[in-house]
């Protein structure tokens, strides 16, 4: 479940965001136009996903020759005054990193959020519409229930669904294949 706060009673700047205690229980904090959201800790089904993932593209990266940097968790995307994301995943091309000050992260080639039930509705519209806005390239949903990766291209519009036995493909890497079942434990 993601709580959040009401922009009627509290909203947060950048600053005071970062000025929060970190919370006990490893909880992720983060930040959309001043509103406060809080999701749980992960399961131990989404760290392996996101260790599977990580790997496979980390392998494509380097046999594709893309050049850029992957993050991981508790590296962010942030604009304006009021709007901080930390998505579970994102590679942003050196092409890309070029276009943004050094240091600050404002746009990504490819955000990955690994969906759970706790967090779905959030990671599918909320920061869906928040990436897009923020004018990431391609979203990749990591839905652990259906064992299924959905994939949002914000440049071309198009969405993908893949299942166990395809290969994930990127629009915006188009060299970038990925079979689904390497991705979930």
């Amino acid at each position: 479940m993601v709580v959040t706060t009401s922009p009627l009673v509290k909203t947060y700047t950048l600053q005071e965001f970062w000025e929060l205690p970190e919370p006990g229980d490893h909880s992720k904090l983060e930040l959309i136009k001043g509103v406060l959201y809080m999701s749980p800790p992960p399961a131990e089904i989404h760290d392996e996903a996101f260790n599977n993932l990580t790997k496979e593209l980390v392998r494509t990266l380097d046999r594709t020759g893309y050049r850029g940097s992957i993050f991981a968790p508790r590296a962010a995307l942030w604009i304006d005054e009021d709007t901080y994301l930390e998505p579970d995943l994102m590679y942003v091309s050196d092409e890309l990193k070029a276009q943004m000050t050094p240091g600050r992260r404002t746009r990504a080639d490819i955000v990955v959020e690994i969906v759970s039930p706790s967090n779905a509705e959030y990671d599918r519209k909320t920061k869906s519409d928040t990436y897009r806005a923020m004018g990431v390239r391609e979203m990749w949903l990591v839905e652990l229930d259906r064992k299924e990766v959905e994939v949002r291209c914000f440049e071309t519009g198009k969405t993908a669904v893949y299942k166990l036995g395809d290969v994930l493909r990127s629009e915006v890497l188009s060299k970038i294949e990925i079979p689904v079942a390497a991705v979930f434990p």
